[in-house]
C-alpha cells in the first residue's frame, strides 16, 4: 500500500496551498494536510504532527513546512519514508531576516495583518505572476483563515529554528528538493546546497515559479512529486 502523504504548508498558508496536489494525488494514497498555527515552536509543531500521523509516512513541506519536515525527521527519522523540501532552506535566519520578521510581527500586533501581503508580494511570486489578482486573492484568503495570532506564533517558531544543515548528510530516504526558478526568498542556490548535501536527493527547479511554486505551477510540482513518490 502507498504511504500516507503528509503535506505541511508555509507561513500563513493552509492546505489550500496544495489544493492541486491534493486533488491529483489523493486518489492514489491518503493525503493529510497539517495545521501548524497552534504552537510557537517547531519542536511542538512536529510533536503534534507525529501524534496525529500514521506510523510511517512521506512528508512534503513548502517554506515553513520544510522547516517542520526537517524537525519531524530530527525527532522521528524511523517514521519518515520519503522527504520533499519545497522552496525552503536548512539554514537558520540571518540577523536581517529576523529583523524583517520582527517588523511583520509588529504589523500583525497593531491590527495591520493584511498589509503584510502587499509588502511580501513582490518577493513571494514570480515576476510573471505579480499582476495575478486571482492568485493574490487565494493567498490573502489563506492568510485570513490563519489569522494574526497564529501568524505570530508561526513567525516565532521560524525565528527560533535550528541550523539543520548537519542533519542533511544523514538522510538516506528518497528526497525531493524543489524550488521555483524565480524564488526570491529561498532561491535555487539554497536548494542546490541542500540537494548536494543529501545523497539520495534529486533537485527540481520549476520554471516560471517563485516561492509559492505549488500554486504558481501546480502541474509541474505535482509531476515532480508523483515521480518522487514512485521512487
Amino acid at each position: 500500500m502507498a504511504e500516507t502523504l503528509v503535506l505541511v504548508p508555509g507561513l500563513a498558508n493552509t492546505s489550500g496551498l496544495f489544493a492541486a496536489q491534493i486533488a491529483a494525488l489523493s486518489p492514489e494514497r491518503e493525503v493529510i494536510g497539517v495545521d501548524h498555527g497552534q504552537d510557537d515552536s517547531l519542536a511542538a509543531v512536529a510533536s503534534r504532527l507525529l501524534s496525529q500521523a500514521p506510523q510511517h509516512f512521506a512528508i512534503a513541506g513548502l517554506s515553513m513546512g520544510g522547516y517542520v519536515a526537517l524537525e519531524v525527521l530530527r525527532q522521528a527519522p524511523e517514521r519518515v519514508r520519503r522527504l520533499a523540501l519545497l522552496d525552503t532552506s536548512a539554514r537558520p535566519d540571518t540577523p536581517e531576516a529576523r529583523q524583517d520578521r520582527e517588523r511583520l510581527i509588529t504589523l500583525a500586533e497593531v491590527g495591520r495583518f493584511e498589509d503584510i501581503l502587499s509588502k511580501l508580494w513582490p518577493r513571494l511570486v514570480h515576476p510573471d505572476r505579480q499582476a495575478d489578482r486571482e492568485l493574490k486573492a487565494e493567498v490573502l484568503s489563506m492568510m485570513r483563515e490563519t489569522g494574526a495570532e497564529a501568524y505570530i506564533r508561526q513567525q516565532r517558531a521560524i525565528m527560533a529554528r535550528p541550523d539543520s544543515r548537519s542533519l542533511l548528510p544523514g538522510i538516506e530516504i528518497p528526497t525531493l528538493v524543489l524550488v521555483g526558478e524565480g524564488d526570491a526568498i529561498t532561491p535555487p542556490d539554497i536548494a542546490r546546497e541542500m540537494a548536494e548535501m543529501i545523497e539520495w536527493a534529486s533537485l527540481v527547479v520549476i520554471p516560471g515559479a517563485g516561492h509559492l511554486s505549488a500554486m504558481e505551477k501546480p502541474d509541474l510540482v505535482t509531476q515532480a512529486m508523483r515521480l518522487w513518490l514512485s521512487r
